[in-house]
């Protein structure tokens, strides 16, 4: 059994931003830290008080974390990017926002350096009683990841205590985030609280703050401090700027669950597998149909997911999604209303085609978002949003007038249209099977509910609303979120996707809606979407021209299958050798690539010779101290030979590389982004190349806490003029001096399947809604008793009711009473292991 702690938080957008730049603008974007480590970094957005990102990550979590905290930097070409300000939350105050989380505006607030501290320190605390009164000995040993506070990136730090009023300090360790004192410090005849604060010594000017820890006279009585603490700052109440700063909108949830053994699950999974294996008459509801009845809009698209997941890893998919679908279209009365609520077909349909479709995507649309991102062409069909000062970039002859721009801009969105209309209509070989044979058992569905010749378009628009509607649209408006692009697009090119994705959209309706709306400035466009109708109706019939069967025994149950290549680029790398320096500068460029089974790099894509490090043998993925190499942007990977001695490779991310996808969980933080440096005291590591494979070492572990052969800690540093630069150590073999973070990933659309995790969520769903079981349960009850008094009336027969099997009740009372012996069930087994963990915490306290 694991606990399991995911926090998903989605930045949505700033207003009111300040502006940084001479220009009048600020080039804003987000980096996230959880305990002072960051996590994620969004896009810049370029000259934008008012920036949207609409980013959205799911965090795993270690179960001890403390807050989370949103800082809104400013990007800068030269020099340090400038700090607009933060919001800061804590683990209960997102937990008290719990299930539905945190969904508002959130004004920005001041950052105090003296407030941004990190870290912990090892004490040994004992109060001794004497005849001339106590004596307070205490013995501090060291200190690790203390926030950078000059501008090597270390420090200069020492503690000093106080107890009453008296204060003793340690001596001063130069340049290191990891000092080793092993002082002990005593003081003499006083009582009261224990204050230890550390201290970064500059020879010029005001010391800098690290933090502190305090400990109460009670707790120094009944308890002496042994071990690690976590250093906190002065206790002072945050207040935000009152909006002087700007605002984040933000969505954030957490969620703690207990992941019990396979074998507890089965009966729900056997329960939803039933609904859509066994076959069941029209007006049946099944476990799965009322699993949709009795969720609320807001959780639909967490189960969708869930869902989809769960029948993905046992091959059977497309039958739910056939399912859903059959469900939605038997219902739906009018074809020009199909499928467009937020039902749970839908909603499965889009996680679906996000979860198998993506690498699809992104070979379709990703050559001309890239070439629309590098011509930035300056496109306007709407004459009230026509600048006429930009168009000295289209002539050199000077400004051209109105009609110009627009003969100019109609010719370059068709020219973007039709490339990419082409890349659409030529991908009939490149979709994933067991999306077109969801899209076949869709048409089929549909064409069976409307047969009538009115409705011969139905078909076609059933199936292009998902793939042209909530798929290939959405994706050219905001290729980042996507991950088709690093970065959001500028204003103007922004401006071009948007009238593309309305084209793209239009043509996905098939046309019906060309001239109903308010944008007639759209009309020069209609001529070109229609005459691509037809081929967009000779596309659909192609991709449901498919053998079911065949496609079916190959649809994929994994999403990273064996050997395969997740990204791959050049990177500067250094072997750390033993008894030798590593040299600064030393670095040599290699290609890497970073496949589910194996890390390797070689000279160039096509050298035959390349090195292999198999992922299983990989116990730690590091960033590294700047003052290591004098250079920003470094990380470790730490290997172990087949000899059992540790190797490390040193490696340098100079590129834009080692960008793995993301979707509706997440993007994390893009190497692409590090090619500027960002302020001292908030630093942007090479995250994207650390959760990539910190994941692929956990996916044969997905419910252990603890991955065999891990490190539990490192040296962040590097060996070098016989001492460790970062705790400067000089065993070469001592104990590293800072804790590992494997316990932190990032999710995305690619990790593996977790079918427990899954059904636990569905199954919190399902305790959420148990009222409205109930309460369903309740009315066909009813229902019964009163069919059954009508039948005794008009017989004649007296006597008590009797209460009806599960067997002979009508279908939703017996879908509603498997449901809720299920629920009971899960319920009781949490309960259980919840009081064995209780029980076995109060052993291992009353041994200790």
């Amino acid at each position: 059994m694991a606990r399991n702690i995911s926090l998903n938080f989605r930045v949505v957008e700033g207003r009111d931003l300040p502006a940084k730049d001479v220009s009048g603008n600020s080039d804003p974007y987000c980096i996230v830290k959880v305990d002072h480590e960051v996590v994620a970094r969004t896009a810049t957005v370029w000259r934008n008080l008012n920036p949207f990102w609409g980013e959205e990550y799911t965090l795993h979590l270690p179960l001890d974390f403390h807050h989370l905290a949103f800082y809104v930097l400013d990007e800068d070409t030269i020099g340090h990017d400038d700090i607009i300000g933060k919001i800061s939350l804590s683990k209960e105050t997102i937990a008290s926002a719990s299930p539905r989380g945190i969904d508002s505006w959130l004004n920005l607030s001041h950052v105090d350096p003296d407030e941004e501290v990190q870290g912990e320190i090892h004490l040994d605390v004992k109060l001794l009683a004497e005849a001339q009164g106590p004596r307070l000995r205490c013995h501090i040993i060291e200190a690790r990841d203390l926030a950078p506070r000059d501008l090597s990136g270390t420090s200069d730090p020492f503690a000093r205590i106080f107890w009453g009023s008296q204060s003793l300090e340690t001596v001063t360790i130069k340049k290191t985030r990891f000092p080793h004192w092993d002082e002990v410090l005593e003081l003499h005849g006083e009582e009261g609280p224990l204050r230890v604060e550390v201290w970064d010594w500059d020879m010029v000017g005001k010391n800098d703050f690290l933090g502190m820890v305090e400990f109460s006279p009670d707790v120094l009585l009944q308890c002496p401090p042994s071990g690690w603490f976590r250093l906190l700052p002065f206790a002072s109440a945050e207040e935000d700027a009152g909006g002087k700063l700007g605002a984040l909108r933000l969505k954030v949830r957490l969620a703690e669950e207990r992941i019990l053994p396979s074998v507890y699950y089965q009966p729900l999974i056997e329960l939803l597998v039933e609904s859509v294996l066994s076959p069941a008459q029209d007006d049946t509801v099944t476990p799965l149909a009322m699993l949709d009845e009795v969720s609320s809009g807001e959780s639909r698209q967490d189960i969708a997911t869930q869902l989809v997941k769960i029948f993905l890893g046992r091959g059977l998919a497309v039958p739910l999604l056939d399912y859903l679908n059959l469900q939605e279209v038997s219902r739906t009365t009018d074809p020009n209303t199909l499928f467009r609520s937020n039902s749970l077909a839908s909603k499965s349909m889009e996680q679906f085609m996000k979860l198998v479709g993506t690498p699809y995507l992104h070979e379709v649309l990703k050559p001309c978002v890239n070439r629309i991102f590098e011509e930035k062409k300056y496109i306007e069909l709407d004459p009230c949003k026509i600048e006429l000062t930009r168009t000295r970039r289209i002539s050199f002859k000077g400004t051209l007038s109105e009609e110009h721009v627009r003969e100019n801009s109609l010719g370059l969105l068709t020219g973007y249209l039709g490339e990419i209309l082409e890349a659409i209509t030529a991908s009939v070989d490149k979709c994933p099977p067991a999306m077109r044979v969801a899209f076949r058992q869709l048409h089929q569905r549909v064409e069976e509910r409307f047969p009538e010749t009115e409705h011969e378009d139905v078909k076609y628009v059933a199936i292009s609303g998902f793939l042209f509607l909530r798929f290939f649209a959405p994706a050219i408006l905001t290729p980042k979120l996507f991950d088709l692009r690093d970065h959001h697009a500028d204003p103007q090119t922004s401006r071009s996707l948007l009238l593309l994705a309305k084209a793209v959209q239009s043509i996905g309706n098939l046309g019906q809606q060309l001239g109903r709306g308010k944008e007639q400035w759209m009309v020069p466009l209609h001529p070109f979407l229609l005459q691509s109708i037809a081929r967009v109706k000779e596309f659909l019939d192609k991709l449901v021209d498919i053998d079911a069967e065949g496609a079916l025994e190959a649809q994929p149950r994994l999403l990273f299958p064996p050997s395969a290549v997740i990204k791959e680029g050049y990177l500067h790398l250094r072997k750390a050798e033993t008894g030798a320096l590593v040299p600064r500068f030393a670095f040599k460029k290699r290609y890497f690539c970073l496949s589910s089974e194996t890390f390797s790099y070689s000279k160039a894509p096509e050298w035959q010779v390349r090195t292999s490090i198999p992922v299983c043998r990989i116990c730690a993925v590091e960033r590294v101290d700047e003052n290591a190499f004098q250079q920003p942007h470094m990380m470790q990977v730490i290997t172990k030979n087949r000899d059992g001695q540790l190797d490390t490779l040193y490696i340098h991310c100079k590129v834009r590389i080692l960008h793995l996808p993301s979707s509706s969980s997440p993007a994390i933080t893009h190497l692409s982004t590090l090619e500027t440096p960002p302020p001292p005291q908030i630093t942007t590591p090479p995250l994207k190349g650390l959760y990539n494979i910190e994941k692929l070492m956990v996916v044969g572990h997905p419910q252990k806490t603890v991955f065999p052969g891990m490190l539990p800690s490192c040296h962040p540093g590097t060996f070098r003029g016989n001492r460790w630069t970062c705790c400067l150590q000089q065993d070469r073999t001592v104990q590293g001096c800072s804790r590992t973070h494997s316990a932190v990933t990032l999710g995305d659309w690619s990790d593996p399947l977790d079918p427990d995790a899954e059904a636990q969520m569905v199954y919190r769903q399902l305790l959420l809604g148990r009222d409205k079981l109930r309460k369903k349960y309740v009315e066909f009850s009813e229902e019964i008793k009163l069919e059954q008094e009508v039948t005794q009336v008009q017989s004649g027969q007296e006597g008590e009711i009797s209460a009806v099997p599960e067997q002979q009740s009508p279908p939703t009372a017996s879908a509603a009473v498997r449901l809720l012996a299920v629920i009971e069930d899960l319920e009781q087994a949490h309960k259980t292991f919840e009081q064995e963990e209780k029980e076995q915490v109060a052993k291992v306290s009353l041994h200790s």
